[in-house]
């Protein structure tokens, strides 16, 4: 990325290489989850509940009117 600039060597040495180890961490969350969800994502699985179409469908969000809260 920046490998040319004396500012960003700096920052390496004093804080080290952030994006980089960052990077990593993701990469490494993203093999759990592939590994995790895998069963899930099999042809023969059935899934009990069918989701909605649309993240958000089925629900809907209310929010709490000022006053007296019911008990």
């Amino acid at each position: 990325m920046f490998h040319d600039s004396p500012i960003y060597d700096r920052l390496i040495a004093e804080c080290g290489d952030v994006p980089t180890e960052v990077r990593r961490e993701a990469e490494r969350l993203s093999r759990e989850l592939e590994i995790v969800l895998r069963p899930l994502r099999s042809p023969g699985h059935l899934d009990p509940s069918p989701r909605p179409a649309h993240p958000g469908a089925g629900w809907q969000r209310t929010a709490m009117l000022p006053g007296p809260r019911p008990q």
